[in-house]
């Protein structure tokens, strides 16, 4: 059956259960809350990679008759060399001998009407992308940014970085039994940097050439000497089947399991729309015995149940009906769960230390819009933002504020003062970083948790007398033009509406009024997608690896592309220069001056209200699900789990 893929990929699976992987990655997810994400370095060790010979085809694609002799390496990492040696027999951190079977269901507030993730349209499953596709080289969970062979058996990566060749194992297929080919490899590079989502579009648009070499060869030169991670975005790219994909109804959503055809562990086995998703496992799976897999994607059916409310999805979990849960309500986390299965023992709750940034969570501001063009307007919003009093009432004390877009790392660059390197890399760009960033002084503002500190009020007045604005009866209003100070919020879920409800109480003190509009999963990524909104509430992830990713969240040249992740509106050319920086950093040093002065930037430019993150990731799971019990650097990764009462 011919292909009919796409989506908008809204994702639907929750935070983690999906690795965690490469932010580059995980775009395709912009819900943030499901699996896989990110990365941005340097090489240091020039013996690691050979360079490549580039000989042949001056066409954008080309074909060699004489098949070439497979060379190169296992892995591929941004700094310096994978830690997996050649010969290693499985990933550090699964159980090889997990038994097989069973299933897993997971609940997942929201919708889809799609089940293609590669384009921007409809609310798609994203995670077709992690079972039924698979990429030329897979992501160990262990590491900051390392990459094995999966699809591709070897690589060979050019010290500049502006060529890679990988050998394709002969033993690849499909899920219809045909061969994986470097047509194939060809083949989705041209499509997904034509019509797939603007990140793609962004990161295989700096493809200059994919030529075929033979049938299981394929090689990459690439346009942008200054990347260095575009080799690494490239081994994740999806592969998808040349002779089962209709380049004319690529664009359009579909919700036929028989259309999707992918190489990866399961297929999709059931689909009721907008309600469930089940995944089987292939018993056929070409990869199941390589290293890279083993130990992996245990369950023979994975679940994924879609409840319109929190609390249905809660009731769900606590009768068995779901198997495991990312707790996210912290009230919930500490009261929740005194339930009969909870106290018994039948269910287990863990609280996992991570070790990757913890990202920023914020309510953002659409600086497009003309009532949040003014940065004194955002700064004065953010004096009024009583942390200490939503954590205390909302959420139990039981957050800490990020006070960085990469928090809860040695990226961030809050409490450091500001290197010689970092200057040097931001040159004339220098001033768009606000003298307290530089000298390292700057921190958000502290209230007395009280939710009516007058000391807060009195600072944020004075940002809005500069601004323009002035109080008005009860009306805080444009001196001007008389315009009241006004704008409308739109929430997705029942908890963002309750913590908005809890700040528009406190701006009302000084006549801001505030609209607050909660919507169905349809009409909420559509309005996402147009940039059509005052302020939402989001969270962009991090890793220890930050590149490419950055470019659709934060670059001038994606402020304006529907579809992107700048839901700011950014164009500031000092970000985009810190993420150029990153992109080409050749020693971990520079690299980690780029993304703290890149940070600095994007605090600087007061583009969001930083909310908070959990100090761990808290789960709960029927006792019957297993996990191995080495820590990972990512915290969780949920396909190593299995059953051991598998039920049917």
């Amino acid at each position: 059956m011919r292909h009919a893929l796409n989506k908008d990929v809204r994702t639907v699976l929750p935070p983690a259960s999906r690795p965690r992987w490469h932010a580059a990655a995980d775009e395709a997810r912009p819900a943030a809350r499901f699996r896989h994400f990110f990365a941005a370095a340097i090489l240091t060790s020039v013996s690691f990679f050979a360079p490549t010979t580039i000989a042949g085809a001056s066409d954008a694609v080309a074909t060699a008759a004489t098949p070439t002799k497979a060379t190169g390496h296992h892995g591929l990492a941004m700094h310096g060399q994978p830690a997996l040696a050649e010969t290693f027999k499985h990933l550090p951190y699964v159980n090889p001998s997990a038994p097989k079977g069973g299933r897993i269901s997971i609940g997942v507030q929201g919708a889809f009407d799609s089940l293609n993730p590669f384009i921007v349209k409809g609310v798609a499953v994203n995670n077709v992308r992690g079972y039924v596709y698979e990429s030329l080289m897979a992501r160990s969970a262990d590491e900051p940014f390392s990459l094995y062979g999966l699809i591709a058996e070897r690589v060979v990566v050019s010290d500049d970085r502006r060529v890679a060749t990988f050998h394709l194992r002969r033993s690849a297929r499909f899920s219809d039994g045909q061969p994986i080919t470097a047509d194939d490899v060809v083949f989705s590079q041209d499509l997904l940097k034509t019509v797939g989502r603007p990140y793609m579009r962004s990161h295989y648009g700096k493809i200059n050439r994919a030529i075929a070499i033979d049938a299981h060869t394929v090689r990459f030169e690439f346009s942008d000497e200054s990347d260095r991670e575009i080799p690494l975005i490239v081994a994740l790219m999806p592969i998808l089947p040349k002779h089962a994909v209709d380049r004319t109804t690529f664009s359009e959503t579909t919700l036929d399991p028989e259309s999707l055809i992918g190489s990866g562990p399961y297929k999709i086995g059931r689909v009721d729309a907008g309600k469930l998703v089940v995944f089987t496992r292939d018993p056929n799976y070409w990869a199941r015995d390589l290293p890279i897999r083993r130990g992996l994607f245990n369950f023979d059916e994975v679940r994924f149940e879609f409840y319109r409310d929190a609390t249905s999805m809660f009731e769900a979990f606590k009768t068995g009906t779901l198997d495991f849960r990312y707790e996210t309500q912290p009230i919930q986390w500490a009261e929740g769960y005194g339930f009969a299965a909870a106290t018994d023992g039948r269910v287990k709750r863990e609280a996992i230390d991570l070790r990757v940034p913890a990202g920023m969570r914020a309510l953002v501001f659409n600086t497009r819009r003309p009532v949040f063009a003014n940065i004194q307007v955002r700064r004065a919003l953010n004096e009024l933002f009583d942390f200490a009093w939503i954590n205390q009432s909302l959420f139990n004390g039981l957050y800490s504020r990020s006070q960085s877009f990469f928090a809860r790392s040695d990226l961030a660059a809050v409490s450091r003062p500001m290197t010689a390197l970092e200057a040097e890399l931001l040159g004339p760009h220098l001033a768009a970083v606000s003298d307290p960033l530089q000298k390292g002084t700057w921190r958000l503002s502290k209230s007395n948790g009280s939710g009516r500190d007058r000391a807060a009020l009195r600072r944020a007045l004075a940002m809005f007398r500069e601004a323009g604005f002035e109080i008005q009866g009860k009306r805080l209003v444009n001196k001007e033009t008389g315009a009241p100070l006004t704008f409308e919020f739109l929430a997705r879920r029942k908890s963002e509406e309750r913590m908005m409800l809890a700040f528009a109480a406190r701006l009302k003190q000084i006549g801001i009024a505030v609209t607050i509009r909660q919507v169905d999963a349809q009409q909420y990524w559509a309005r996402l997608r147009t940039f059509d909104f005052d302020m939402i509430q989001w969270r962009w992830p991090a890793s220890l690896s930050p590149g490419n990713e950055q470019i659709n969240r934060w670059s001038s040249r994606y402020a304006d592309t529907e579809g992107s992740l700048n839901f700011a509106g950014v164009k500031n050319p000092a970000a985009d220069a810190m993420i150029a920086a990153m992109l080409s950093a050749r020693d971990r040093k520079t690299f980690e001056a780029a993304v703290r002065a890149f940070d600095r930037v994007l605090l600087s430019g007061t583009y969001v209200i930083p909310l908070f993150h959990a100090p761990q990731r808290w789960i709960a799971h029927w006792s019957h699900l297993k996990s191995p019990e080495k820590p990972l650097l990512f915290g969780l990764e949920l396909d190593t789990w299995w059953s051991a009462a598998p039920r049917s």
